[in-house]
């Protein structure tokens, strides 16, 4: 077969293609986005009649990928690491009901967080939940991983937790691919009340579960992916997990570490090679990235006083990602980071687009404020977040998806009136239309802007789940059709969005405003 370039994320696409999948569901979040795209741009999978459209969030991804498990069909579920917050609970359980077709959830962590709010390792899912976890350290392992985690998965019935970085995914190398299978038949569950948990149910399921974690041990203990490398220097023994592997040997430029290294791309944790190196060195250097997840366990089961150094001890920082430099630092070698290259020009921290229909948005906003204290303005996460910057300097929260309604509802309730939120069309059908309820039901004294660029245009453009809905949306779960205001953000409309915004500012009660212009950048696309 022909060797291709492919970033990480198209790797996994890729590999989902050939192993047979016939759905995949995702929200799109950095740097989970692309897996989707390549299905969905792919002529083979259109061809196929793989299904590949978004997902209103991560949660209805999860169940949705679940469904076409439970009907024997092979799936994949793709987000960032804090979308699989969002689809936590279906996660969670599906340990408990299991599959039916294979079924592989991806969750691309950020380390650093260069377009997320937290670094959370995703890894700590998987093992809260009890399923076997898998992290590939190069484009050609998660390739092989995406088939290995769907045998895997049907083989247990099981859903298993593949969990990559940014740095793998969106950096590019040659990957083989394997032959292609086809999709499953439609097949049922042999058991029909297998994903009814019921507690009676789920108690005998979860025994199941639980019974089925050492035959999850003896797979991670005979798997390829875990691997020991004898050295001849037993001082030191290294623990390198996924990507981290990559780093370490890239400061051994011919492949040979003179420690003992074991390698770790499969969870549970393989303990009878963690017992071995620890058994045979002083003393071990754990690499992850992500959190102490590896150290926290060694320090848990090993017998003897044994070193461990890590994230946990300062040997290596505790927060961001690593990288080969870092890795030489922590095992004494040479630092060979340079000096900092000198700045030869300002600093440009990221800003809204010339011309993007928030600017005009958050102007006629800040006038109508201008006269009130500030520190009343919740927001979102998108674009418009830069709305916290100067020279705007618009916004006071941005915490996650959908907070702004229900952060602008509580701090109402408490007695800031009025209190304003600031959410995306495409964020407000993800998990903003509960929020709304909530402050219709209690008939909060909040206005709600709900910026409509008709886009998901943070992460790309992609197709937003409110477009030609919000205003139907509001008015069925209870805002009265006076008070949802449907803007014009442009400059020659700025005293009459104003007078609209100050009288809705004023009414004690929920009000909607919708200023409504197509994002610039997706204009360009359609003229290009």
């Amino acid at each position: 077969m022909q060797k291709l370039l492919l970033l990480g994320d198209e790797a996994i696409a890729q590999a989902a293609i050939d192993a047979g999948i016939s759905g995949i569901y995702a929200y799109p979040g950095t740097p989970s986005t692309e897996i989707t795209e390549y299905v969905q741009n792919s002529k083979e999978a259109q061809e196929k009649g793989i299904r590949s459209s978004w997902s209103a969030n991560e949660k209805t991804a999860m169940e949705t990928a679940l469904g076409m498990s439970y009907a024997g069909k092979r799936s994949m579920v793709c987000m960032k690491h804090v979308g699989l917050n969002v689809a936590a609970d279906g996660f969670i359980n599906s340990a408990i009901t299991g599959v039916n077709g294979g079924m592989i959830i991806v969750a691309a962590d950020d380390p650093s967080m260069h377009s997320s709010q937290n670094e959370q390792d995703s890894r700590f899912y998987g093992k809260f939940a009890l399923v076997p976890i898998l992290e590939p350290s190069n484009q050609q392992e998660a390739y092989d991983m995406v088939h290995y985690g769907y045998e895997i998965s049907e083989k247990y019935k099981i859903p298993v937790l593949l969990r990559i970085t940014t740095r793998l995914a969106h950096s590019r190398a040659g990957v083989m691919p394997q032959e292609k299978k086809a999709q499953n038949e439609l097949k049922l569950p042999s058991n029909l009340t297998q994903f009814v948990l019921l507690p009676a149910i789920a108690r005998r399921q979860y025994k199941d579960l639980l019974n089925n974690q050492s035959n999850f041990i003896k797979e991670s203990e005979e798997s390829n992916n875990n691997k020991y490398f004898d050295g001849a220097d037993k001082k030191r023994g290294i623990i390198a997990c996924g990507l981290a592997y990559n780093y370490l040997m890239e400061n051994y430029p011919d492949r040979k570490v003179p420690n003992p290294v074991l390698k770790i791309s499969q969870y549970p944790l393989p303990r009878k090679m963690v017992e071995k190196i620890c058994n045979e060195c002083e003393e071990i250097m754990v690499l992850e990235d992500g959190y102490p997840m590896i150290e926290e366990l060694i320090k848990g089961f090993l017998s003897r006083g044994i070193v461990v150094k890590g994230r946990l001890d300062g040997t290596i920082p505790r927060d961001g990602e690593l990288n080969p430099n870092i890795v030489a630092r922590a095992l004494g070698m040479e630092d060979t980071r340079g000096n900092d290259i000198p700045s030869l020009v300002a600093p440009r921290p990221p800003s809204l687009c010339a011309g993007c229909p928030h600017i005009d948005s958050y102007l006629d906003l800040n006038a109508v404020l201008e006269d009130l204290t500030k520190g009343r303005v919740f927001a979102d996460i998108g674009c418009y977040t830069l709305g916290a910057l100067p020279p705007y300097n618009s916004i006071n929260s941005t915490v996650d998806m959908g907070a702004s309604i229900t952060m602008a509802k509580g701090a109402a309730d408490a007695g800031l009136v009025p209190s304003v939120a600031v959410i995306g069309d495409s964020t407000f059908t993800h998990s903003g239309i509960t929020g709304l309820l909530d402050a219709v039901n209690d008939k909060s004294p909040i206005t709600v802007f709900i910026l409509d660029n008709a886009t998901t245009a943070m992460t790309g453009g992609q197709l937003s789940s409110a477009t030609g809905k919000i205003e139907d949306i509001c008015a069925g779960i209870g805002v009265e059709k006076e008070h949802i205001h449907i803007l014009n953000p442009l400059k020659k409309h700025h005293e009459e969005n104003m007078k609209i915004i100050k009288k809705e500012l004023d009414f004690n009660g929920v009000s909607v405003i919708i200023p409504r212009r197509e994002c610039i950048q997706t204009i360009g696309k359609i003229k290009k």
